[in-house]
């Protein structure tokens, strides 16, 4: 088929239009980027009104008015954040305090145990390089750097004022904020709704619809699979005696939505503690953390994934740590904030452009066929595309 004049008009048209938008989407990265120290607060406020939002949504259709909704879920979220901090931070302390207390017992453990089996299994000579005299002989050896290093720290504790200020504006802004956008939410979103051209309104809210439920099943799922995980490991590692458990539990825990990954890291660490803690091999400890390991991951797998994600579609962890390390990269702290809503939004577009390509021409093939069948007239095959990989002759 000739191309026309009026199809290469529009082609022109169309190619314009998309630079258009991908020159706005540059300055926009290009002001959050400027704008990061101080967009912040805005984005963690308005995650957190997003969160809230459905919440404020279900006390109104029972007939409560929006101000009244926003006031009891921002009491809520308040109280739960105060009972977490009231009840976690003084464990958290004590598991510290003992950490600190059993520092002597690991270094000696290291220095007496841990390297010479590496030392006799590989032939590496590894604890020379922790004497003391090296260590001193090393800093005068690189003691110009080492001073220019403390001038920049010395430089960054004569600003440290500032940036204890804004760290304190931050704290106070973020309830604030919060508090506001949950109230204006629905008035937000009309009003975005609004901006965009009518004939992609239907897919526009679609798209907004399924990134709404990815990001939510994730952050809700993820978090309450992390802390279900991580107070089985913390609760189960105490009551078998270990004094640590708390902490590893934690530890394991956060790190959970790697599948895998928290268990692993745990169990290295439950191990450690044991091991010096017991100064030697413990193995009634042992069998009881592998225990308690087992039954955190056939809880996780069986009970709480199940129910808590289910077949929600999510992301996937290997996008969440890219995405993650790259917003801190690009944009700071501000980046990492907005990682997981631009990797959802990103999920979503990409299966929406999967499923334009199945749909589309190039994928399915072109239409109607002329097949020459031998001498006689010719025989006119129709293939008529219902869907991807289907059709009719």
């Amino acid at each position: 088929m000739i191309p026309t004049a009026e199809s290469a008009n529009a082609d022109i048209a169309r190619f314009l239009k998309r630079l258009q938008w991908g020159l706005v989407f540059l300055a926009a990265g290009w002001v959050i980027w400027l704008l990061g120290p101080i967009l912040t607060p805005f984005v963690l406020a308005l995650l957190l009104g997003w969160l809230g939002d459905p919440l404020v949504d279900r006390i109104e259709r029972r007939g409560r008015s929006r101000a009244v909704a926003v006031t009891l879920v921002f009491l809520l979220m308040t109280l739960v954040l105060a009972l977490v901090l009231i009840i976690l931070v003084p464990m958290v302390e004590r598991q510290i305090v003992t950490l600190i207390d059993s520092l002597p017992a690991y270094r000696d453990w290291v220095l007496g145990t841990a390297l010479p089996w590496i030392e006799q299994r590989t032939g590496y000579e590894v604890v020379s390089w922790l004497d003391t005299d090296r260590l001193i002989e090393l800093i005068r050896g690189h003691w110009q750097q080492a001073g220019g290093i403390a001038a920049t720290v010395l430089a960054y504790v004569s600003r440290s004022g500032f940036a204890i200020l804004a760290l304190v504006l931050n704290l106070v802004l973020v309830p604030i904020l919060a508090f506001y956008f949950m109230r204006d939410w629905d008035l937000l979103v009309e009003r975005v709704a609004a901006l965009i051209p009518r004939d992609h309104i239907d897919t526009a809210t679609r798209l907004a619809h399924e990134t709404s439920e990815s990001l939510g099943g994730f952050l809700r799922g993820q978090f309450l699979v992390m802390l279900g995980q991580g107070a089985i490991y913390a609760v189960g590692m105490s009551l078998v005696g270990l004094r640590l458990g708390l902490l590893i539990g934690m530890i394991a825990g956060l790190i959970s939505f790697i599948p895998y990954l928290g268990a692993t890291v745990g169990i290295a660490l439950a191990v450690i503690a044991a091991i010096v803690q017991a100064q030697g091999f413990d193995w009634q400890l042992l069998i009881l953390i592998g225990v308690v390991f087992t039954i955190g991951q056939l809880v996780e797998s069986y009970v709480l994934t199940p129910r808590l994600v289910g077949d929600r579609i999510g992301l996937h962890p290997v996008a969440v740590i890219f995405a993650v390390l790259a917003g801190g990269q690009l944009f700071g702290f501000l980046g990492m904030l907005l990682a997981l809503p631009v990797a959802a939004v990103a999920n979503v577009m990409l299966r929406y452009a999967h499923e334009r390509y199945t749909h589309s021409r190039l994928y399915a093939g072109d239409g109607p066929e002329i097949e020459i069948a031998g001498a006689g007239a010719p025989r006119v095959v129709i293939v008529a595309v219902d869907g991807p990989g289907q059709g009719q002759a």
